[in-house]
């Protein structure tokens, strides 16, 4: 682990790459439960996963939004693929749930067994991602034009702006003048010893919280030799002082990079992430109304780790960050 102390070890929820007996231990169901609109005219079920409040959005544009997001990275369905159970994923996104099991494997989201070879194109639903991306790029351009990528002449992703918190920081940490990274220092600060500030673990937390609807941010972050740092989000109520366990048993979900280049998800045991590419820009996802956070390498789009639907508290959560020695990691933009 980082700098700063020691700590309990961590519990939580693997998705990717995990043994397919864990779905039916660890992962819990969905809180809303997945309804379908029944068979297509073409007899295809498109078997659409609710989501709390998704149609009874003011805005028709969000609710075709949020059918249109894979469960697991938190993005538009890129190749949707239907499994036996009804449900649908990316191609990619099962695939990576899927890496290193058997021929047979589970839902992630319903955790029934399925054959991993069974996986339906749903055409019908890559149709309704592009008219959902179509409504969306129309709807920003009816607003001013403000919510439009000049670049890709797309719908604009919605990024919270995030900065750190000085007085949550261990005292060690030195965060930029705006609040926009933070680095270890050479020498220990003497700060106030506030009640909100980390006094064993190298930490720091975002100023701001969460408590509904889904919010990403980016976290720019160094791969040298010997440096480590842990990127996620923590509830408001996290322990501050002394030992704390860096788990969701201790109110935080995390990705780190151990100081030997080992990356892994604070789990209880840690989960190793066997990463095809070394990522330099985390994404991190939380959707607050389901209670799941997804890690993506925003490089390539590529998801890193999912803790599942239910997984995060219902309370106020915060950007989260560890920062070893000689490591830096900043927010972007």
């Amino acid at each position: 682990m980082g700098q700063g102390g020691g700590g309990v070890k961590k519990f939580g929820a693997p998705l990717f790459g995990t043994p397919k007996s864990w779905h039916a231990r660890q992962q819990p169901s969905s809180p809303s439960g997945c309804t379908g609109p029944g068979p297509s005219p073409g007899g295809q079920d498109l078997g659409f996963c609710a989501v709390p409040g998704a149609m009874a959005a003011e805005n028709p544009v969000e609710s075709l939004q949020e059918e249109a997001t894979c469960p697991v990275c938190l993005e538009y369905f890129t190749e949707p693929v239907t499994l036996e159970c009804g449900h649908n994923f990316c191609r990619a996104c099962i695939s990576q749930c899927w890496e290193g099991s058997d021929t047979a494997a589970s839902c992630p989201q319903c955790r029934e067994t399925v054959q991993q070879r069974n996986l339906r194109p749903n055409r019908q639903l890559a149709n309704m991602v592009e008219i959902t991306k179509r409504l969306s790029l129309q709807a920003a351009k009816g607003a001013g034009g403000d919510g439009v990528c000049g670049e890709h002449q797309e719908a604009m992703k919605l990024f919270s702006n995030v900065t750190l918190d000085p007085d949550t920081a261990y005292p060690q940490l030195i965060l930029s003048e705006g609040g926009k990274s933070v680095r270890w220092g050479d020498t220990w600060q003497h700060l106030p010893n506030n009640p909100e500030r980390f006094d064993s673990w190298a930490c720091v937390l975002g100023c701001e919280g969460f408590t509904s609807g889904r919010h990403c941010w980016e976290v720019e972050v160094e791969v040298g030799v010997g440096q480590s740092w842990a990127v996620g989000v923590a509830r408001e109520s996290v322990g501050r002082k002394g030992g704390i366990s860096l788990s969701p048993e201790g109110g935080i979900w995390a990705v780190e990079r151990c100081w030997w280049g080992q990356y892994q998800a604070l789990t209880s045991p840690e989960t190793p992430l066997p990463l095809s590419r070394v990522p330099r820009r985390i994404r991190v996802c939380l959707d607050c109304d389901r209670g799941q956070v997804t890690f993506i390498d925003a490089g390539d789009e590529a998801p890193i780790f999912t803790f599942p639907p239910g997984s995060v508290p219902g309370e106020r959560i915060r950007p989260w960050l560890r920062v070893g020695g000689r490591s830096q990691l900043r927010l972007c933009p």
